[in-house]
């Protein structure tokens, strides 16, 4: 097998990691992800060695990939390990060309090879060498993004919890919004509607890259989702329920008024 591969065909989370395997099985079951490709570990290596032939395969692959791109690690060698390694490993958006991808597939391996990435995995317990690989996929402009819990993380409840903002979800994941919440029944009744404060939007940059730039005053607390795209989220979250189980934790995104799945995980309960 390749260490190369598009996501569709992205099988074994021992070569791939357990996040590009999770797109992969969305990917088969037509869920609607950006187009992509996996990048297995040694993949990952061999690029961040600086060897030609790996460099070249890389390229190559995502040349038909719409670019921007997004550079995402997907952790290899240990089960849930994406979720454990959250903020120890980089995530690189708005890569201009695939020209682009040497440079930051190498900065993702050293981020897992960092002294503060080394240090966390000393305190739960790993001591091996650590094999990272790597998902690239197109990167959306969106209109809004966030997450979605099909079941309350706090309460249990079977209900789906709605957290977005505008622009990339990446403000409502570091925390740097009150995103608007969203408490939506099984039915798809709308429980509750909160508008948060967004007084911060993360956009690209032409020249690579992002930043964070002011909201505009009108819509820091103008609800970022419709009726009609929590209705098109609770669809999605009973066709991610069917394929990977109950309890899921969903990153999603709108863009050009559709709608994207980005990740989907196991849900965590607060306290457990």
């Amino acid at each position: 097998m390749t260490g190369v591969v598009a996501l569709v065909e992205a099988h074994d989370d021992s070569i791939f990691g357990s996040k590009a395997v999770g797109l992969g099985e969305a990917a088969r079951e037509g869920l609607p992800l950006p187009p992509g490709v996996a990048l297995s570990g040694d993949v990952v290596d061999a690029v961040a060695s600086g060897e030609e032939q790996a460099i070249e395969e890389v390229v190559d692959a995502v040349r038909d990939l719409p670019v921007p791109l997004a550079v995402r690690s997907s952790a290899v060698d240990e089960d849930g390990a994406d979720a454990s390694f959250a903020g120890q490993h980089l995530t690189l958006l708005n890569v201009r060309s695939p020209d682009e991808l040497k440079d930051a597939v190498s900065e993702i391996w050293w981020s897992a090879n960092s002294d503060s990435a080394i240090t966390y995995r000393q305190r739960v317990g790993l001591f091996r060498r650590p094999s990272v690989g790597v998902v690239v996929q197109s990167l959306l402009d969106p209109e809004s993004a966030g997450v979605m819990f099909t079941q309350n993380p706090v309460t249990g409840d079977d209900e789906l919890m709605v957290e977005a903002s505008w622009g990339l979800g990446e403000a409502v994941v570091a925390g740097l919004v009150i995103p608007d919440n969203f408490r939506v029944a099984r039915s798809g009744e709308v429980l509750a509607r909160t508008p948060g404060l967004k007084r911060i939007v993360i956009k690209t940059l032409a020249e690579g890259g992002t930043r964070e730039e002011d909201v505009a005053p009108e819509l820091v607390e103008a609800l970022c989702l419709s009726d009609d795209q929590l209705a098109e989220l609770g669809r999605l979250a009973d066709r991610c329920e069917a394929v990977y189980g109950r309890a899921r934790d969903i990153e999603f995104a709108f863009a050009g008024g559709e709608l994207y799945l980005l990740q989907c995980r196991a849900v965590t309960r607060a306290g457990a």
